[in-house]
């Protein structure tokens, strides 16, 4: 059923100018004419007009000859209309059957390609979905990162510690040689008198060195913890990065085979489109040949009209009773 846009009165008009200037009217001038309408509708109303325009021609010839005249000139025109009707409907079906599988194909076509459109618009859904978690997941790894910095200094600044401790180790340690030194000699000189206060000091200095010692393993234990979990924590570090990795890498595959079945559906989609244009075009020839054929039916027709002037027109012998 034709659609509502272009109407018949259009086309019938369309059609007597194209017959005025000498032109065969087919679907294609008839749409360059009106400047719109499609292929479909324009085919429609252009075949009613062809079928009234077929009833207006097949009507019965005058009845002024005499009735032997008339009874052959009858069964001439019969026999034309048949021949002609029968060449005209042969012609008619293959044009209908070919007219409807190229509009079956076209709609096959359209419909493969909204398919394509929907499995397009989906993909850039789906790929869009797939960016924004790899953006999430970015903006995870940049605070893993940024915590990672953190602990790196808090690092820095405990090795820093253990070697001010150290330095400050080594300087107790020489005052302490030094200390030595000094009480040597003066044992030396002052041995007897100052016996009793080398013993004193001796042992004062034994427990400086005591304390000292004791201070140097803690910091040595604690330099040992800090370490350790200065390790185990690079260790969670770095097996959180081999996973972000990972699933960076799997992300960026999904993207890229996304990316391959959008160029794909792209691809088909321009393939359906020239289908289409080429069953257009088609369609343009067919309804061409038909325009010529009936073109050539016009002229045999003519051809037959003349004939029977000319048999009107010549004297008939005398009636013999």
């Amino acid at each position: 059923m034709a659609r509502s846009g272009v109407q018949y009165e259009d086309v019938q008009r369309a059609i007597d100018t194209l017959l005025q200037r000498g032109e065969s009217p087919g679907v294609q001038k008839v749409r360059e004419f009106l400047g719109t309408g499609s292929f479909t509708t324009i085919s429609e109303h252009l075949r009613q007009w062809r079928l009234k325009r077929e009833e207006n021609q097949l009507e019965p010839l005058p009845q002024a000859l005499p009735e032997p005249i008339q009874l052959m000139v009858v069964e001439l025109w019969r026999k034309a209309q048949e021949s002609a009707g029968e060449g005209l409907a042969h012609y008619r079906q293959d044009a209908d059957r070919q007219v409807e599988a190229a509009l079956a194909s076209a709609r096959e076509s359209e419909r493969q390609a909204e398919h394509a459109v929907q499995r397009e618009n989906a993909l850039t859904e789906h790929l869009r979905q797939i960016q924004t978690a790899l953006e999430e997941r970015s903006s995870r790894l940049a605070r893993v990162e940024a915590e990672r910095d953190t602990l790196q200094q808090r690092h820095e600044g405990h090795v820093q510690k253990v070697a001010r401790l150290e330095e400050q180790l080594t300087r107790l340690q020489q005052r302490n040689e030094a200390q030595s030194l000094e009480h040597q000699q003066a044992q030396a000189q002052l041995s007897e008198r100052h016996q009793a206060q080398l013993t004193q000091e001796e042992q004062r200095h034994e427990a400086a060195e005591s304390r000292l010692m004791q201070l140097l393993d803690d910091a040595r234990q604690e330099r040992q913890s800090l370490e350790k979990q200065h390790a185990h924590r690079q260790s969670q570090l770095e097996s959180r990065l081999a996973e972000r990795d990972q699933q960076l890498q799997e992300l960026r595959t999904i993207l890229a085979e996304q990316e391959r079945l959008q160029r794909e559906a792209a691809w088909h989609n321009q393939q359906f489109q020239d289908k289409n244009r080429e069953l257009e075009q088609h369609l343009s020839r067919i309804e061409s040949d038909l325009a010529e054929r009936e073109t050539a039916l016009g002229q045999c027709r003519e051809a037959l009209r003349e004939a029977e002037a000319r048999l009107a027109r010549t004297p008939l012998p005398p009636l013999v009773y």
